[in-house]
């Protein structure tokens, strides 16, 4: 991150990664300590967060131009709305947009 950008996210950013703790613990990979923490970490960080419903119908419009999910579709709608580049580590998601001529200049993968 360079020292003049500023991260956001949707708030549903923070019930995509308390569910992802969950499985973590449903499948032994960490216990409900370290699930907890994790969380509080996420919770703690530098992130703007912005409300999802005004970006849910970009992202059901994104979903259906792409064949993607409409929750991974709506990090690509509040990046558009804002300006901003949608930085993922999702690789089929990065790819379905990056092969869009529009939405490929407002993704970056995560190395």
């Amino acid at each position: 991150m360079v020292a003049n950008e500023t991260l956001a996210a949707p708030d549903l950013l923070f019930v995509e990664c308390a569910n992802v703790l969950w499985r973590k613990v449903r499948q032994g990979q960490i216990d409900a300590s370290a699930a907890r923490q994790a969380l509080a970490s996420i919770e703690a960080a530098p992130v703007r967060v912005v409300p999802v419903r005004p970006h849910v119908a970009a992202a059901l419009s994104i979903a259906l131009e792409l064949a993607q999910s409409a929750y991974d579709s709506l990090y690509l709608a509040m990046a558009l709305a804002e300006r901003a580049t949608l930085v993922t580590a999702d690789a089929r998601f990065a790819n379905a947009a990056l092969a869009h001529p529009v939405y490929a200049r407002s993704v970056r993968v995560l190395a």
